[in-house]
């Protein structure tokens, strides 16, 4: 990786933010500099542009973090410039001391960090000056207010879009496995057919991780959010899918362990294993049919209705499979549960 690569991310933050962050940041100079006209209002604009957030509660915490940051670097700037005068070593001194003040009261490094250039600003652009400190204060709060307003009233953003997307990977994801350990069960397979067999079943674990994180970052854009009400359905009915989801993926991936680990040349001659593999094909087609909610315009099924509807019938494996049959019965029962056939 190269030094520039630092400089660069995989995809561009959205227009609108960006729009959004200049407004506030502009409001934020033009008001703060009518209201409070005797220094440049810098610390109200670095507060707004900071402020503007992928949603309105991540604004919020920014706003106060920014807020807190300030008032106890303004604090520790304007007590050592009282204690020692306007020296240029003052300025480090307050760094040092802001610092050691955020790690003693186990503060965020941003807000750390925060602490630190608010003392250092206040000491360089005139701590001595009169009412300096309550009027930079006043600055920041004005400032985040802006950024927090207008993050909330101009199209407030909505992470409802990436949460249908990942749940709706995982649900076609999800069936495809079923699909595939169902043709794997079918007819023979070679130790390559079993080994890809299994790397695309662990690929399911990261897909279920990244719709969890996408519904939390969902539910998490909605929070103060005034467009919250038109989404909060919507959302909930993503959560239902994924909790319905999820314990199937563990399932899955045990029934490709477990055929990994005992397979043999044999196991598809036996009658239990073909009515798992029959079993298997309608649970995709059932697990389809849940994930319909994730997809804004569903493509058309063959079948609406659920095909888990028959109870599966075990005939006796031979001695050297039924442990195998054993763990894909136990597993299969709990998927069939999850979908709602066993009831």
């Amino acid at each position: 990786m190269s030094v520039l690569d630092n400089l660069r991310t995989s995809k561009r933050l959205p227009v609108l933010q960006v729009l959004k962050t200049s407004v506030a940041t502009i409001a934020a100079w033009l008001i703060a500099g009518a209201l409070i006209p005797t220094q440049l209002p810098v610390f109200a604009a670095i507060a707004a542009l900071l402020v503007v957030q992928p949603s309105v509660n991540q604004s919020l915490g920014k706003g106060i973090e920014r807020s807190i940051g300030v008032l106890l670097g303004v604090i520790v700037a304007s007590a050592l410039s009282l204690a020692f005068g306007a020296y240029s070593w003052v300025v480090l001194v307050a760094v040092l001391v802001a610092m050691l003040i955020a790690w003693a009261l186990k503060m965020a490094p941003a807000t750390g960090n925060q602490v630190a250039i608010s003392a250092m600003l206040t000491l360089a652009l005139g701590a001595a000056t009169p009412n300096y400190a309550l009027d930079r204060v006043l600055e920041t709060l004005i400032g985040a207010a802006i950024g927090i307003i207008v993050n909330a009233a101009i199209v407030p953003p909505v992470a409802i879009a990436p949460a249908r997307r990942e749940a709706a990977l995982l649900g076609g994801e999800l069936a495809a496995s079923a699909d595939r350990l169902a043709a794997a069960l079918e007819t023979a397979q070679s130790r390559a057919d079993i080994e890809a067999l299994m790397i695309e079943a662990r690929l399911l674990r990261p897909m279920r991780e990244a719709a969890d994180a996408a519904i939390a970052a969902g539910t998490e854009s909605l929070t103060l959010n005034p467009r919250r009400s038109a989404h909060r359905e919507e959302l909930a009915q993503l959560g239902a899918l994924l909790e319905q989801l999820g314990p199937i993926v563990t399932q899955l991936i045990g029934m490709t362990r477990a055929f990994a680990d005992h397979y043999d040349a044999s196991l598809h001659d036996e009658p239990t294993v073909k009515a798992i593999a029959e079993q298997l094909h309608r649970v995709a087609h059932d697990i389809r049919l849940a994930a319909r909610v994730a997809e804004p315009e569903p493509e058309p099924m063959t079948s609406t209705v659920p095909a888990l509807t028959s109870a599966l019938v075990v005939r006796p494996p031979t001695s050297s499979h039924w442990i195998l049959i054993g763990s894909l019965l136990e597993d299969l029962r709990r998927i069939r549960e999850e979908l709602g056939a066993e009831a």
